[in-house]
């Protein structure tokens, strides 16, 4: 089997640094990469940092040809895309085809929005000294930025970021998820023939010493980070005086009120908790349900939770697939066995088979247990009755994180008292925690990180407005 190169502004290289790609389902090695060194991360920055005067004054006309190139291209392999991610994700196929489109559309949304990223005119005489005078505000790169991407979207949130820069104009230097580099090596071959400038892009899988000058390095203007608040958050001490957006995840509350449409609720609640293995950072982790209905929702939601077909990811009827790796669903079966030990419930799941974490219910919980408090990242629920709506607000608001969070209810006055007190990047209302439309301006507060994602938004970030004094008298 022999290693794929990675990506470096245009040239494909190889080296001596070999990383296995795994089969998530059976553990055997489906295919290897080269990583790429510090001496090569830094040829990248460079190279990038050479590159901006192309990209920035590329006309937006040709960035969105570019955006189109790549989303045309994406469609054509699109069983391809599909069966890879599957394979190196063990996301299950039928999630994994969802996620190509979304990148997709992502792609597609780019498109769109090169064309239209705005400027001003601004008033200046609104006091005599600006009387003769014309204000001009318009929005330029930035410069070069920075991508680290987790493992659990190697496609789309790899397109969340490489998306808003090649429309903002920036040079972009990609540092994928090691579980999950092939992705973005095939989006590599992609760029390559979509016609941005070569030096705008480079992909280079490497270890974390390699990887410093990408949050280090003053020639980067902007890192953007996906992950967890471990590694995220010392980015921040350690970025200089580029920008930084930190996506750092959540343990996501959903309430679901006595007046909800509550088969919806069930069944948005089941797939988006335990899709994907609960691997989203917006994934259903803690559900309220309000008392007078409980055990109504419980008799329509467990009989479909143990219903969920488990298994191998590449089997269009497989509901629930491996987690990343087994250290990963060991940790999960260690705290669930921590809140048995406080006085959980388990009412199905609890166990695991390697990295294979069965769809788990629990509880009884307290919110300071693990399977509350932190972010699980599997496919494991708690739920818990509640008398008060404001109540059940307080109780999802009682989190270190806030990314989003989803209200079941017919109650106006209801939801805007949530909208106004829970703190959270997204309210999102008769729908769960995790539902998103890539266009959505996405991100949180607290432990969730700040910054938002989502095309236009992203953009923003990317770019910096300048302005243009004329003394016209």
């Amino acid at each position: 089997m022999t290693p794929k190169p990675f990506y470096l502004a245009g040239e494909w290289r190889h080296s001596d640094d070999v990383l296995p790609v795994r089969n998530k389902f059976d553990g055997s090695e489906y295919a290897s990469i080269c990583r790429a060194s510090r001496a090569d991360v830094d040829e990248a920055i460079r190279i990038a940092t050479e590159t901006v005067p192309q990209t920035r004054f590329m006309p937006a006309y040709k960035r969105s040809e570019v955006l189109t190139n790549i989303a045309i291209a994406l469609r054509a392999r699109f069983e391809e895309l599909s069966y890879q991610l599957a394979v190196e994700a063990g996301k299950p196929i039928r999630t994994a085809r969802v996620e190509i489109d979304r990148a997709i559309l992502t792609f597609n949304v780019a498109s769109e929005e090169a064309k239209r990223i705005p400027g001003e005119l601004l008033p200046m005489d609104i006091a005599a000294p600006g009387d003769g005078r014309v204000a001009i505000i318009k929005r330029y790169a930035i410069g070069p930025i920075s991508a680290i991407t987790p493992f659990n979207f190697p496609m789309n949130l790899v397109a969340h970021k490489v998306a808003p820069a090649i429309a903002a104009g920036c040079p972009v230097i990609l540092r994928p998820a090691s579980a999950t580099p092939l992705s973005s090596l095939a989006l590599a071959e992609i760029i390559h023939d979509s016609g941005y400038p070569r030096g705008g892009f480079s992909v280079v899988p490497c270890n974390t010493t390699a990887a410093e000058p990408l949050i280090t390095d003053d020639r980067i203007k902007l890192l953007t980070f996906t992950g967890s608040p471990a590694v995220g958050w010392p980015f921040k001490n350690k970025a200089g005086r580029k920008r930084i957006t930190l996506e750092l995840g959540g343990n996501a509350g959903v309430i679901v009120h006595s007046d909800a449409d509550l088969d919806f609720a069930v069944s948005r609640i089941i797939q988006f908790a335990f899709g994907y293995a609960g691997q989203s950072c917006i994934s259903v982790q803690r559900v309220f349900v309000q008392r007078s209905i409980f055990q109504t929702f419980m008799d329509k939601f467990l009989p479909k939770v143990q219903a969920l077909v488990v298994g191998d990811p590449l089997d269009d009827k497989t509901d629930v697939g491996p987690m990343i790796d087994e250290p990963s669903a060991a940790k999960i079966e260690e705290w669930v066995q921590e809140a048995v030990a406080g006085g959980a419930r388990v009412l199905i799941g609890g166990t695991r088979k390697g990295s294979v974490m069965m769809p788990t219910v629990v509880t009884d919980v307290q919110h300071d247990m693990k399977v509350c408090a932190q972010e699980v990242f599997a496919p494991l629920v708690t739920i818990v009755p509640y008398d008060d709506f404001k109540e059940a607000v307080h109780e999802v608001d009682n989190s270190d994180f806030g990314l989003q969070c989803g209200i079941f209810t017919r109650d106006i006055k209801q939801i805007w008292y949530a909208f106004e007190h829970i703190e959270v990047g997204g309210v999102i209302v008769n729908d769960v925690s995790t539902y998103r439309i890539d266009h959505m301006p996405y991100g949180g507060v607290k432990e969730s990180g700040f910054g938002r994602e989502g095309v236009k938004y992203a953009i923003e970030e990317m770019t910096e407005p300048k302005l243009l004094v004329m003394n016209m008298s």
